[in-house]
């Protein structure tokens, strides 16, 4: 079982003091800094999910999940980049081979992409031609290549499934073929670089084009685990990473007030409980959470089938942690003083890029 008491467990200490000395010179310039992106690329985050077949990792789910939380715990904005760009590389496993082999071999790969629909695939000779523009694409200065969601057209007009939707395809767009916008300018995750991009025009053949509803490539529980709660289970680990943060950062602001405040303004003995009880309900969440990757996996790999009663306790566990995670971090935050309304401040950073990363599309709902 993976030791959940902290997650800075599983990264060594002077890989977490060099994330969070650079994390100020990366929000300033709004992308990871060389030093962030030189330690990625030395431990392989960004191809956590790339199938070993073409030089990835291939780790198991449990094990991707982890690391994700540890990396958020040491900065949010660098474990929200890994994440969204390792995620998009386990579309490698749906990819035609030689393709895939091409595009993820490299030892500076980083896939970014949008699962917005904001293109257009419309269907030719030898191929499709795109259209579109995507937003919110994290890791956009440190890509690659690209992925994109299309809906697929023929004479302009969409083509519709069997079941009267349209159809939709995603696509592999190379760095050189996209127009990057930057159009970032959120408060928090400032260093994701999570800007749009774009493309006009472009001729691609068919086999640049994968479908992830479709058996995969790659014949491993690993590309067989439904994405949906993948993506769920991957975001929420994000938050609970940034919000180990930002506990351990608000308990030593209160205990310094409690070692030199004595106004008697604030109960600090029932502030104290308040602080330990969300705590707790924290780290419960995070167990939970675990916990439901840890069963869905061991059926994944027993049969690939994962029953809708499993899947539906991994989205409820990723939405009771952000849940509480909102809580621990609206509940305390304004007992932290004036040095956390300080922009520069560690812990402002840290409550800016939780709010910012939990309006996330997948993070807004309620489980149900």
């Amino acid at each position: 079982m993976i030791d959940l008491s902290s997650p800075s467990n599983l990264l060594a200490k002077d890989w977490i003091d060099t994330i969070r000395t650079e994390a100020v010179g990366a929000e300033k310039h709004a992308r990871l800094t060389k030093k962030q992106l030189n330690l990625i690329y030395d431990q392989g985050w960004f191809k956590i999910l790339i199938p070993s077949a073409y030089g990835g990792k291939q780790l198991t789910l449990p094990e991707v999940i982890a690391i994700e939380e540890a990396l958020a715990y040491a900065d949010g904005s660098l474990g929200w980049v890994v994440t969204l760009c390792a995620g998009a590389g386990w579309f490698g496993g749906f990819m035609e081979s030689s393709l895939a082999a091409n595009l993820l071999s490299g030892d500076h790969v980083c896939l970014a992409g949008s699962g917005a629909l904001k293109g257009t695939a419309e269907i030719t000779a030898g191929g499709y031609l795109i259209n579109g523009k995507w937003p919110y694409a994290s890791g956009t200065p440190e890509a690659s290549s690209f992925t994109a969601n299309c809906i697929v057209t023929e004479s302009g007009k969409p083509v519709k499934e069997e079941n009267g939707n349209d159809k939709v395809i995603a696509v592999v767009l190379l760095k050189n073929e996209v127009v990057v916008t930057e159009e970032w300018n959120s408060f928090g995750m400032r260093a994701t670089g999570s800007h749009a991009y774009e493309v006009k025009d472009l001729n691609i053949n068919t086999d640049r084009a994968f479908d992830i509803t479709q058996a995969p490539v790659v014949q491993s529980p690993l590309y067989y685990f439904p994405f949906h709660q993948l993506a769920e289970a991957t975001l929420a680990v994000n938050m609970t990473g940034m919000a180990v943060h930002f506990m351990e950062l608000c308990g030593k602001m209160l205990d310094e007030k409690n070692n030199t405040d004595n106004t008697g303004a604030v109960n600090r003995e029932a502030l104290n409980d308040k602080y330990n009880m969300l705590l707790q309900k924290l780290n419960v969440a995070r167990q939970k959470l675990f916990y439901a990757v840890d069963m869905s996996w061991q059926v994944c790999m027993a049969n690939k089938e994962i029953s809708p009663s499993l899947l539906y306790k991994i989205s409820a566990a990723s939405f009771t942690a952000v849940h509480v995670v909102r809580d621990c971090v609206n509940t305390l935050f304004p007992y932290c003083g004036l040095k956390a309304a300080d922009k520069d401040s560690e812990i402002n950073r840290v409550w800016r890029d939780i709010h910012t990363a939990g309006q996330h599309a997948m993070l807004a709902g309620d489980g149900n």
